[in-house]
């Protein structure tokens, strides 16, 4: 008997089989719809048909839909919030229908005033997490996407009317001591450790009395990026300044509640902006965030500036390939007007190379 819906209090319930060429196939069924219309029943039977009737005729792992997929996927809470408009636009597409241009169409359609920098990172990243992960544990079809090119992103930027990769301005040493001239003792404190260690702001921020070794000069750093917990060391300066510094408890901003002691005082990733743009005005010096103060001023200062090589600069800031840092924190500092100048110098012009038949008509 083909599938049939039937009423149980407030709810529709479907019972029977699903056929295929007047043959069952799946079933038999006597399940919750879990709509309270007739219209959300039938909708309910159609979608379940054509799934199981998919998973017939192409095999279970060329049926599993992006839904599907969503359901073995551990995700955290901030991927699930991407994950949603997502499911959305093409939760009932099988996974082997899915392409990789597919995932990139979505940007213009989900975030048509995003970059394509933000397309990737929201869009095809966490996608593509959910279907290679459902192939890892079903053997449904793996994906792989060609990020956009630059053609595509200077298209984008043309089209929302803003550049997307504006050129990151790097602090160096003058900024760090005018910033800490104006600063109070934490953040003076918080801008030369991520100066010095090229922690991120949130692992500063979480720094925790207990995370600091004063013994060793170590401290430790939590887990982000794919990089794990791991403990570095610091200058015995920098460890003095941090012992210095009593511990604060922050209020967290949405229970209103008190955290644990926090060595820095802040108890989020965003609280020292207020602060810092304060600080910067006060000392007179352009206001630069945590990363390009702390990350792309550390290895900027080492290999740019004092010369130190990428694989030892890269491994002090724990990246773990050192061609990331080259191409993204490194900033180049030479004047442009002086390299172009170096092609307009007078060089010294050599006497002409004397052949015989130069000489012979010289003395002549």
């Amino acid at each position: 008997m083909p599938l049939q819906i039937y009423k149980r209090g407030r709810v529709y319930w479907a019972k029977g089989w699903i056929e295929y060429n007047g043959r069952p196939i799946a079933g038999p069924y006597r399940r919750s719809t879990k709509a309270s219309t007739e219209e959300g029943a039938r909708d309910w039977i159609n979608h379940e048909t054509e799934r199981q009737i998919r998973r017939y005729v192409v095999g279970d792992e060329q049926s599993k839909t992006f839904s599907d997929a969503i359901m073995l996927y551990n995700a955290s809470p901030k991927a699930a919030k991407q994950l949603i408009p997502i499911v959305e636009a093409i939760g009932d597409l099988s996974l082997g229908a899915i392409s990789g241009a597919l995932l990139k169409s979505l940007g213009p359609k989900l975030k048509p005033k995003a970059s394509t920098d933000t397309w990737w990172r929201e869009i095809v990243t966490p996608a593509s997490a959910v279907i290679n992960n459902a192939h890892e544990l079903e053997g449904t079809p793996l994906i792989r996407v060609k990020p956009y090119d630059k053609f595509e992103r200077i298209a984008q930027d043309k089209r929302r009317g803003k550049l997307s990769r504006v050129e990151r301005t790097p602090a160096d040493k003058e900024w760090i001591e005018a910033f800490c001239r104006a600063a109070d003792p934490y953040n003076a404190a918080l801008v030369r450790f991520m100066f010095e260690t090229a922690a991120r702001i949130d692992q500063a921020v979480s720094l925790e009395p207990d995370d600091l070794r004063p013994h060793e000069n170590k401290v430790r750093v939590k887990a982000q990026k794919g990089h794990p917990e791991s403990w570095i060391t610091v200058s015995p300066q920098m460890m003095d300044e941090l012992l210095a510094l009593p511990a604060k408890r922050p209020k967290n901003r949405k229970t209103g509640k008190l955290m644990k002691a926090r060595v820095f005082g802040y108890g989020s990733s965003t609280g020292y902006n207020t602060r810092w743009k304060t600080i910067c005005k006060r000392a007179g010096i352009p206001y630069l965030s945590a990363h390009p103060a702390g990350r792309h001023g550390f290895f900027t200062e080492l290999v740019v500036r004092q010369g130190v090589d990428p694989v030892t600069a890269a491994k002090a800031g724990r990246w773990a390939d050192p061609n990331l840092p080259m191409r993204i924190y490194a900033h180049a500092e030479t004047d442009e007007a002086d390299i172009r100048a170096r092609f307009r110098t007078n060089h010294v012009q050599e006497d002409p190379v004397q052949t015989p038949n130069s000489k012979k008509s010289q003395k002549e």
